[in-house]
């Protein structure tokens, strides 16, 4: 079955007499009368069989965009829905509470290890456990959301999230650290089902002109809650040596009221989730749709990723960037403590500065790949600037200055995680029409690889040295990601595929060899080529 036959599918009617006349122009499938079809069009001036295809579709209303296929006289209908900023609201607020409990032991490294009576090496466990857990799971977790769809994978995430944050409530006891570990495990299993929908929600929901911004605004949750785990356990849990039951009820009130908010969340995502709207938001998403679930390989869509020499170079650029911000953030507090005694409420806040900057830079980047879709472009400049911010970061820290470090930090933090969503959307362009949630998923799988070997060196090398050499092995890791983010060929395939549709031609998309006549259950030629990034 050709492309125009799968998109066509789902919108014709049974007892349609003539296709070339009638077209299904509402949600709802109805086979109704091609009087009753028209009225509203036609206003009663002329007999509709005189009325030709460009008359119609000057009379569709604007926000319900259609394209002609060639070869077909039907139409594909697009539509954005409100509901759309629903879904990407609780995806992003219980994305938050997964980050919070993420970093919500780090960042107060020496309250927890003076509680639990164990080394800081323990405890950086409860945030690497994150990264372990990825790697695993990484591929049931886009199987899923593959398969099953967006809903079902979406209220695993809010689910285990719920589940882990009540489990930490029993485990406010010195002799129950085991019991905080399994419950962080718990966590980290939630996130593999969290992390790889940023840009499956944006593709499937949002408009081409706005799915880079909305990407950028679900990865802005994750970022939010990082944000907020730097900056509030330091205010609920002082470090309260000389009174251990003042710190256990601090602990309590912190793991309580992460599992209250959890458990809204989950409910709010029971009910506003779904799997996709009735009808695709752009052209690019209407051609995906009504391929055949028996058409759909899971082992060949990896397969095609990797054989896509531009991925695997994104795959482990985007590894080192990300898994450096990983490790930093895991280790902000050691290496605040280590310059600057006594200062753990600004550890926090300095973290909290590289964060919402980021946040910041996540939107400023969005905005202008919707704007520009110059995709290579930004993820390089924006690569090569996070380096420079991560050098000036290193040999600033030590300078008994901490009015500095925030300064620096939030430069930092502007661009590093900033670079968060142009990795996800840079990877959707590149690998498309494979799954959004694959791609991203493997990217993810990497950079939590990178960030587990990134924090069990750095810490050791901050431990035994001293903070400037750690950040100096990243500096050194960064570089090798410059050079790869250039080697990059960037063809923009999903954004081809919206031109040519607002152009009224199909062009081709393939994501395996040049040879091949079909990407994995979407049938297209492959004798068109693809343009490179558009020119500013």
């Amino acid at each position: 079955m050709v492309a125009g036959e799968l998109v066509q599918e789902h919108l014709r009617c049974d007892h349609a007499p003539d296709e070339t006349h009638i077209s299904c122009l509402t949600p709802v499938d109805k086979c109704v009368s091609t009087e009753d079809r028209y009225t509203g069009l036609m206003n009663g001036a002329a007999p509709r069989t005189e009325r030709d295809s460009k008359v119609l579709e000057q009379e569709i209303q604007p926000d319900e965009k259609q394209a002609m296929l060639p070869g077909e006289e039907s139409r594909v209908e697009t539509k954005l829905y409100c509901r759309r900023f629903a879904v990407l609201t609780v995806f992003s607020l219980y994305s938050l509470v997964n980050a919070f409990q993420w970093i919500q032991y780090s960042i107060i490294t020496n309250v927890f290890t003076h509680f639990y009576g164990v080394s800081s090496d323990k405890i950086d466990l409860l945030s690497i456990v994150y990264m372990v857990a990825y790697v695993p799971l990484i591929f049931p977790a886009t199987w899923l959301l593959d398969k099953r769809g967006l809903k079902l994978t979406a209220l695993m995430g809010a689910g285990f999230n719920c589940v882990g944050a009540w489990m930490k409530c029993a485990s406010v006891r010195p002799d129950l650290f085991g019991v905080t570990m399994a419950a962080q495990i718990i966590c980290s299993i939630a996130q593999v089902f969290i992390l790889g929908l940023p840009s499956r929600i944006a593709s499937v929901w949002f408009g081409p002109k706005e799915v880079s911004t909305a990407c950028a605004m679900a990865v802005l949750g994750n970022q939010l809650g990082t944000a907020i785990g730097f900056l509030l356990p330091p205010v609920l849990v002082p470090n309260t040596v000389d009174d251990m039951e003042l710190m256990r009820y601090n602990i309590s009130i912190m793991f309580y009221g992460t599992a209250a908010v959890s458990t809204v969340l989950f409910v709010l995502t029971v009910f506003v989730m779904k799997d996709s709207p009735p009808l695709p938001p752009s052209h690019a998403q209407a051609v995906l749709p009504d391929c055949p679930p028996e058409d759909y390989s899971y082992k060949q869509s990896i397969i095609n990723l990797f054989r896509n020499r531009a991925f695997i170079l994104l795959l482990v650029s985007y590894g080192i960037m990300t898994g450096s911000f990983y490790s930093v953030s895991t280790i902000l507090n050691q290496m605040i403590m280590a310059c600057y005694k006594n200062q753990e409420l600004n550890a926090g806040r300095i973290g909290l500065t590289l964060v919402v900057a980021g946040m910041v830079g996540s939107i400023i980047c969005g905005l202008w790949l919707d704007h520009t879709k110059t995709y290579k472009m930004t993820t390089l400049v924006v690569y090569v600037l996070s380096f420079i911010g991560m050098l000036v970061f290193t040999f600033t820290l030590a300078l008994n200055n901490i009015y500095l470090v925030f300064f620096t930090a939030g430069a930092l933090g502007f661009f590093m995680t900033g670079y968060l969503p142009l990795g996800f959307e840079f990877g959707v362009e590149i690998t498309y029409p494979e799954s959004e949630g694959t791609s991203s998923g493997l990217l993810n799988a990497f950079a939590q690889v990178f960030g587990i070997v990134f924090t069990l060196i750095q810490g050791r090398l901050t431990t035994d040295y001293k903070p400037m050499v750690g950040n100096l092995f990243l500096c050194g890791w960064m570089v090798l990601g410059i050079v790869l983010t250039a080697l990059i060929k960037s063809e923009l395939k999903r954004n081809n595929v919206n031109i040519d549709f607002d152009r009224k031609t199909l062009q081709a998309v393939s994501t395996g060899s040049p040879s091949d006549k079909s990407t994995n259950g979407v049938t297209m030629p492959t004798s068109v080529g693809f343009s490179h990034e558009t020119s500013l």
